[in-house]
């Protein structure tokens, strides 16, 4: 049972759906007025360039033997899905999030950019980061700083986030998919570039 959990929790938090529940955070969350159908494209484009087509492209990688499970557990295997994942994020900077329409997530989209760009340079030189938790808390920094910006009491839901990441990390540990470096590693590469951003626009 507590195996199942665990494997639940790495399954349920998968890197790939963090990108999506950002852009529904902040669009339940922010005061600006944004038309339901603009709202409702970018979240379609969301989940078509950041969930559904990594996930072909996983199928045919794999098909190919360039990977050979979706947790991408050797540094090897890791470094063309990070490849293609950052020109998906750049696709997504120029056409889908433009920084003149709405510019909190065009930056909470450079910053995914720039911590899967460190995570492909840390694979290029074989250190392994988690994921996971690259996601996870670029996800939980980007929530801190909305409430920051728009000057909303989000104290439970930061309380839920810091308990989903030890979590996660609990779930990688237990699952032998990362060392606890790897992980205070994968958590600094998703934090930092999101910190660092919010001076553009914080």
């Amino acid at each position: 049972m507590k195996e199942f959990i665990l494997k639940g929790i790495s399954f349920v938090f998968h890197p790939l759906i963090m990108p999506l529940l950002g852009i529904l955070f902040y669009f339940s969350k922010t005061p600006r007025y944004i038309p339901e159908p603009v709202r409702n494209a970018k979240i379609f484009s969301i989940v078509i360039l950041t969930i559904i087509l990594p996930i072909l492209l996983f199928f045919l990688l794999k098909t190919i033997n360039k990977v050979n499970s979706i947790y991408l557990k050797s540094t090897r295997e890791r470094l063309i899905p990070l490849f293609i994942n950052c020109i998906i994020i750049v696709l997504i900077l120029i056409r889908v999030l433009t920084p003149e329409e709405i510019i909190e997530l065009y930056f909470f989209f450079l910053g995914i950019l720039f911590s899967t760009l460190t995570c492909f340079i840390l694979a290029v030189f074989k250190v392994k980061a988690s994921i996971h938790m690259i996601a996870a808390s670029g996800f939980f920094m980007f929530a801190v700083a909305l409430s920051m910006h728009y000057h909303i009491n989000i104290n439970g839901t930061i309380a839920l986030m810091m308990v989903i990441l030890g979590a996660i990390a609990t779930s990688r540990l237990h699952l032998k998919a990362h060392t606890s470096q790897e992980l205070v590693i994968g958590v600094f590469t998703g934090l930092v570039p999101q910190f660092i951003l919010l001076n553009y626009w914080l």
